[in-house]
């Protein structure tokens, strides 16, 4: 059987442990497009000792920004990621889900306050982190489609 190898990173990020089937989803929330202009490696269905089976995304040449990694969090509770520097994993931390979700989401609710063109920012309270549910503060909308209103 012929193993393949994935080359390592100078500088950029490493996600790891993404639930497996997510990794399109997590380069979506996160603005990685067609034409981007440094390496990026995707690795689904790959074997994991810790959860079975993972995706793994790595992106040379960017670290993520707080937003980014909370929109991680809401799709992917348990990724973990690695900040590289000069070949080296320079910090390792496990994304975390945050209490209260403000601007990175869109309610589901048309009818919504947020979505009517006023100038009010989504927010959202975690009404529980296992299966992550969101609650609307303006409209009390409860929302477990996360991905599909990231924004």
């Amino acid at each position: 059987m012929k193993e393949f190898k994935v080359t390592p990173i100078r500088n950029g990020t490493v996600i790891d442990h993404i639930q497996v089937g997510t990794a399109l989803k997590v380069l979506r929330i996160i603005g990685v497009k067609e034409d981007v202009s440094s390496t990026v490696s995707v690795l689904m269905h790959v074997p994991s000792k810790k959860a079975g089976w993972k995706d793994i995304v790595k992106i040379e040449d960017r670290e993520l920004d707080p937003k980014e990694l909370d929109k991680i969090a809401l799709i992917s509770p348990d990724a973990t990621i690695n900040i590289i520097r000069d070949f080296n994993v320079a910090e390792k931390f496990v994304v975390e889900v945050p209490q209260k979700i403000v601007g990175i989401m869109k309610c589901a609710n048309p009818g919504c306050i947020t979505n009517k063109n006023e100038p009010v920012e989504p927010e959202f309270v975690v009404e529980s982190k296992k299966p992550i549910t969101l609650r609307c503060i303006y409209c009390d909308r409860i929302t477990t489609d996360i991905s599909e209103n990231v924004i």
